[in-house]
């Protein structure tokens, strides 16, 4: 029998799990030989006289549920660099935005439409932080001058996106850490977070909330049969404190069952350590799954830019009998994140298995640093999308400087590459 493999973004097509060959012919007549690609860009604006491209749209990346060759690609908060306690914000009316693209019949990408993401009264949001309570990281907000700004309480730190088979999407995010359910034209329906932050009555597990700022749930991706939503903390957390948080390989994967509530949570190890990140994640089956683990380095200075398979079948879920807990599971009296995997073994708890799928940087001389989104496109093809950062870096005094590829001297722009995996 053929292995199975499915894509959330070919589900509708071929209205259940097919073989390989199945999947290849639903996207033979797509051409991707002019690809990698780089997306259209304007310009948002111009600060100190560096140019803040309207980009970053690659932080998390989704195939059309039934249109072959459509994508959707979402950015994060907007562009930002670091300052203080917190971040500057240079354009704090940014909205997190989806865009809708296609490769044409000549292999040319096409920009369909953007969504802009909107509250629950359909007032598009921003990229500000939460407020305390509502899924504050603790960061402060400046805009680019250094005045403080407030908070938004609908606020996103968007980094991943789903497209379900209904039109809706679902979006995953840094700050609570929150997983968001819009509508097709991007208002939000339902907002679920941990245990402990005040946002709706369907909860992930307590212990989520004690992500780092900027380190929550990178990706997500919804089972093939539709119903599970399976989510990647981005690298280890806090517990049950900073300090003592010592596993620094160690991270979580999410899934929440859409239709009962249910969670489950499964340990994730990280090859590099906890500056590292696991960020997108797209399904092959209902267990099996590709996972993106990237460093910050560009791709020619040594970057880490690998796709493992991974596969959750034998794996122990560790929510544990109370998912009120704030520390979450514990082994001889501690958390997860303070215990070895020589202890967390000998505990009978099995990590998801893995093995490598593809090295970017090996197969493809891969240069952009921010390696966030994928696609399975069935035939072990892998759509790979970068976040571009809106063509702006931290120079290092909280002020804004342009991005530029080591390798190629050009200013990192959101493309999109495909590629054979193992």
């Amino acid at each position: 029998m053929k292995k199975l493999l499915c894509s959330v973004g070919i589900l509708a097509v071929l209205a259940s799990c097919k073989s390989d060959d199945d999947i290849a012919m639903v996207n033979q007549d797509i051409n991707y030989s002019k690809l990698p690609q780089e997306f259209p860009f304007s310009k948002l604006t111009t600060i100190n006289g560096v140019d803040v491209i309207n980009g970053g749209f690659g932080s998390g990346a989704a195939a059309h549920p039934t249109r072959k060759g459509e994508f959707y690609v979402i950015t994060d908060r907007g562009p930002n660099t670091d300052f203080q306690n917190g971040k500057k914000f240079l354009t704090p009316n940014f909205t997190p935005t989806i865009m809708h693209f296609k490769i044409n019949a000549d292999g040319n990408v096409e920009v369909i439409k953007y969504i802009k993401l909107k509250n629950p009264s359909g007032q598009p949001i921003t990229g500000l932080p939460n407020p305390v309570g509502m899924g504050s990281t603790g960061e402060v907000a400046y805009d680019a001058s250094g005045n403080v700004l407030g908070t938004d309480q609908y606020g996103l730190d968007s980094e991943s996106i789903v497209a379900a088979a209904d039109g809706t999407f679902w979006v995953s995010d840094e700050y609570g850490p929150h997983i968001v359910h819009y509508s097709a034209d991007g208002m939000e329906m339902e907002r679920i977070s941990p245990i402990g932050v005040n946002t709706g009555p369907r909860k992930l597990p307590a212990v989520l909330a004690k992500r780092r700022a900027n380190r929550g749930m990178e990706g997500l991706c919804m089972s093939p049969d539709g119903r599970t939503l399976v989510g990647t903390m981005q690298s280890m957390m806090y517990v049950p404190s900073k300090v003592l948080a010592t596993n620094k390989t160690l991270t979580r994967i999410v899934t929440f069952d859409t239709v009962t509530g249910q969670t489950k949570q499964f340990l994730y190890k990280q090859e590099g350590g906890a500056s590292d990140s696991v960020c997108d994640i797209t399904a092959l089956s209902n267990n099996e799954f590709l996972v993106i683990e990237r460093d910050g380095n560009f791709g020619s200075q040594g970057g880490i830019k690998k796709v493992y398979r991974i596969n959750l079948s034998n794996a122990t879920d560790v929510n544990g009998a109370d998912i009120t807990d704030v520390d979450g599971m514990k082994v001889n009296g501690k958390a997860l994140e303070q215990c070895s995997w020589d202890e967390i073994t000998n505990a009978g708890i099995k990590a998801v298995t893995k093995t490598l799928a593809v090295d970017l940087v090996a197969k493809l001389g891969y240069e952009h640093d921010k390696f966030e989104g994928i696609v399975y496109l069935g035939n072990n093809k892998l759509a790979v999308f970068n976040d571009d950062d809106f063509g702006v870096v931290d120079d290092g005094n909280g002020n804004p400087k342009a991005k530029i590829l080591p390798k190629t001297g050009k200013v990192d722009k959101g493309t999109m590459y495909v590629v054979d995996i193992q």
